[in-house]
């Protein structure tokens, strides 16, 4: 990840505030709760407000809702107090996105295939549950909005304070700002087709261009692969990771330049681990390649540079050296971070 957002508190938080209380207050307690009633939720007055609303409810998203939380305490009151213990568990792993991106070995992260193991019944119900909750036909219900606010107003508040106007997941890509009247999808960071317990909260919802969202992630997961858990960079973090590119081309010729001609090193060193994740779920090398071998990306910053050159009456090291400031102030106009390393390459290989 080439930048992180900054996160932005916003009144939308209050659904994961609901389920938080859902899943503590009310399903973990099952097995000495008695029947389901809106008695269970007379501790929070305003999810209280919301059952009640949906119980009374014709509407699709409002059955969904009140008859998921319902069927799942059914299955929750089954369970003994070791098997709360360990849902517990999972629950605070899967939202504690922070220490799930540093691979912490104190996280007990969970997916549904791990939760189907001994829960398949309750994995299967959880899994419609948490996959539905994102829903518009959910979050528009006038009840529930009331409470929560709508992911339009959480868009233009989020993009208020984040305005690079670019995804920070590829540096490529547009993200739409404060002056459009439509927004990028959110994506879920750790996929919501994989994991319960986390898809309606702001910390694993982090706004990404299409390409990188639903052409190259989709679901792939930046906790795991198949030598088992990695690290992985957290959308929010509070500080940057300035991640280093270097190119080195196979010959000179430009014109002809594949991506097979085109060698990356990212670096640096200490955060190798996050920036494999990164690469992988991404297919950053490949985006990036495909972008300096494009005619109107490598091979014209490459005729850029020579015909600056002679109309300017200019060395080529002359107009690299404005190159790299520009990439310093202002890495992700027009591909500044990765123009400077191309057009570095084409200097060693004496194309410049």
């Amino acid at each position: 990840m080439l930048f992180p957002y900054t996160y932005v508190p916003h009144q939308m938080e209050r659904m994961q505030k609901f389920i938080d209380f859902i899943f503590h207050e009310v399903w973990c307690k099952a097995p000495t709760s008695g029947p389901f009633g809106l008695n269970l939720f007379d501790a929070n007055a305003e999810l209280r407000e919301v059952m009640e609303a949906f119980y009374y409810s014709d509407a699709q998203g409002a059955d969904f809702f009140y008859g998921h939380v319902e069927r799942i305490y059914g299955l929750f009151s089954a369970l003994t107090a070791v098997q709360i213990k360990q849902f517990q568990q999972w629950y605070q792993g899967n939202n504690d996105l922070e220490k799930v991106c540093a691979n912490d070995p104190a996280t007990h992260l969970a997916r549904y295939a791990d939760i189907a193991v001994n829960h398949k019944n309750l994995a299967a119900q959880l899994g419609t549950f948490f996959k539905g909750l994102y829903s518009q036909s959910l979050l528009d219900l006038a009840a529930l909005r009331a409470k929560i606010g709508d992911i339009e107003d959480h868009y233009q508040t989020f993009v208020a304070t984040n305005k690079a106007g670019k995804c920070p997941f590829c540096g490529i890509g547009d993200i739409k700002g404060e002056h459009h009247s439509k927004r990028e999808a959110y994506d879920h960071y750790l996929p919501k087709a994989l994991y319960p317990f986390n898809s309606i909260n702001f910390r694993n919802l982090a706004p990404a261009c299409h390409e990188c969202n639903s052409t190259y992630k989709l679901s792939k997961d930046p906790a795991y692969n198949l030598a088992g858990r990695r690290k992985a960079f957290y959308p929010f973090a509070a500080a940057a990771q300035i991640i280093d590119i270097q190119v080195a081309l196979q010959h000179s010729d430009i014109e002809n330049l594949k991506p097979t001609d085109v060698q990356m090193q990212f670096g640096p060193a200490a955060i190798t681990e996050e920036i494999e994740t990164w690469k992988d779920v991404y297919g950053i090398e490949e985006r990036y390649k495909a972008k300096l071998c494009g005619e109107n990306d490598g091979k014209y910053w490459l005729t850029q540079v020579l015909d600056e050159c002679q109309a300017y009456d200019k060395q080529p090291a002359d107009i690299l050296a404005m190159r790299a400031q520009q990439a310093q102030s202002r890495p992700y106009a027009d591909c500044n971070f990765l123009r400077k390393p191309f057009l570095e390459a084409c200097q060693q290989i004496r194309v410049l």
